[in-house]
């Protein structure tokens, strides 16, 4: 099946990200008193969306006796304060990101699908200087909504009226491509990103080793861009 739709994740496929979100956590840490981390142990954390995160640095923390659910929503309205309050530290673009979703927006519509909640995520894709190259914008605002779920990926494919399978998500965690896996789209691998790369990719994964080499893959004659009213 032909190309209808590409789908990017954010954080470690667009966006090199890691720093800025070890700087908010760590930011929240600090505000509660909690020791901070090093940015490549938080780099191992992302790509669960920032309840994950915090819940992983909470528990790195070896914490005891304390009202764990309840430290952990303040430490998430200080992450969102302080990724909202300085989104240009959140990272900047790839090398080639800009180039390639650039191109790709002239012939596709394009959503960006990620863990991290929308308004963040859309602070952090202004920041980046992408964000006039996507139509929609889909963050987990509900935990039900995370990837693996395939629920935005569906979402995003329903909205733009294009089948879900004929969609092509662009990720680099397990979550993305076990949520390709359950709405029944094709997955490319960005192999520059923070998760950890498979053992054994299956044989119709592509495997992305710089962003130019997506536009390779596409052949010159999928689908033209679908005009979006």
């Amino acid at each position: 099946m032909k190309t209808s739709a590409i789908f990017f994740d954010l954080d470690g496929t667009l966006v090199d990200s890691a720093a800025g979100v070890a700087l908010a956590l760590n930011t929240a840490l600090a505000e509660a008193g909690l020791p901070s981390f090093e940015l490549a142990t938080v780099r191992s954390w992302i790509g669960d969306g920032p309840d994950a995160l915090i819940l992983r640095a909470l528990d790195a923390s070896l914490l005891r006796d304390i009202d764990l659910p309840t430290l952990a929503a303040r430490l998430r309205q200080r992450f969102d304060a302080a990724t909202l309050a300085t989104p240009s530290a959140q990272g900047a673009a790839f090398d080639g990101i800009s180039d390639l979703v650039s191109s790709l927006s002239e012939r596709y519509p394009m959503a960006v699908i990620t863990n991290k909640p929308t308004p963040l995520a859309r602070a952090v894709l202004k920041a980046a200087g992408l964000s006039q190259h996507f139509e929609q914008v889909h963050g987990a605002d509900q935990p039900e909504q995370r990837k693996p779920s395939p629920l935005l990926i569906q979402r995003a494919a329903h909205q733009l009226g294009v089948a879900a399978d004929a969609v092509l998500l662009v990720g680099d965690g397990p979550a993305d491509m076990k949520a390709a896996l359950a709405a029944g789209c094709r997955l490319a691998w960005a192999n520059w990103g923070y998760g950890p790369l498979p053992s054994a990719l299956p044989a119709e994964v592509w495997r992305l080793t710089r962003p130019a080499d997506l536009l390779a893959r596409l052949p010159a004659h999928d689908l033209p861009r679908i005009q979006i009213h």
